[in-house]
């Protein structure tokens, strides 16, 4: 579902990915950890087309998402066709991101309306059945300014899957979060791996939240995948000294 080939993004001097190649099947769920500025939350933004790569390619869905295949040669991809890619894409970031003047329920539906030319009818239909999902049924009719961290994210994670991704990104999503808040978002999560067959792609330190819920586990260090593995594997029996190093400092 997702296929980096040797991506390399630069900041300046600075090579935060460095010729990464790595996989994600149809349906899995991989976390990324590692030590901050190790390059994680730059693959969900090359995802999201928030940054392109300096080099190399990344597939999404078997779909090239900055390149296009034009007379048998790979080039820059025209806006049409990342539109068009990204759709398949959903992510859910650190601080909510909502839109501050529309309400709740108009918060899901404007893009379902807009991108995918569902009708208001529709996209309302699908707005309150994933505002059930995520306990907030109630809460619809209000704006983001009205509820809690904890809420405005679970609003956030409705808005996302409103689209029908492929993908879902979950870039920290608790960070911003105040610790009595964090276990209801993660719950919402757990409910969502486990019970759809969507693709997800999660960066986080909640090594618990973690272990429950990925299928793979990848280890990052400047730019770099050291090491990968089953939770178990990599929570219990990790191979690298750096993964060592890590964990024994965040668990």
């Amino acid at each position: 579902m997702i296929r980096f080939d040797r991506v390399t993004k630069r900041f300046g001097t600075n090579t935060v990915l460095d010729s990464l190649d790595f996989t994600v099947s149809s349906g899995k769920h991989v976390t990324l950890i590692g030590p901050s500025g190790s390059g994680k939350t730059t693959i969900l933004r090359l995802l999201m087309t928030l940054l392109k790569p300096d080099e190399g390619t990344i597939k999404v869905g078997g779909s090239y998402l900055t390149h296009e295949e034009k007379a048998g040669k790979l080039v820059p991809a025209g806006e049409k066709h990342i539109r068009e890619v990204r759709k398949n894409i959903g992510m859910v970031f650190q601080q909510f991101n909502l839109f501050p003047n529309m309400k709740v329920l108009r918060n899901i539906t404007e893009a379902p309306v807009h991108v995918l030319g569902l009708s208001k009818d529709e996209a309302e239909e699908r707005a309150r059945g994933l505002l059930d999902l995520v306990g907030l049924t109630e809460h619809l009719d209000k704006y983001p300014t009205q509820l809690s961290g904890g809420q405005q994210q679970r609003v956030a994670i409705a808005r996302a899957l409103a689209m029908r991704p492929q993908v879902l990104l979950l870039d920290e999503v608790t960070s911003a979060l105040d610790p009595e808040l964090v276990a209801g978002v993660l719950d919402v999560l757990r409910d969502i791996a486990h019970t759809t067959d969507i693709t997800m792609l999660c960066v986080t330190h909640e090594m618990n939240f973690a272990r429950d819920i990925s299928d793979d586990v990848l280890m990052f260090d400047q730019g770099r995948v050291i090491e990968s593995g089953s939770p178990e594997k990599i929570f219990t029996e990790p191979e690298h000294e750096r993964t060592r190093e890590f964990l024994s400092a965040v668990l």
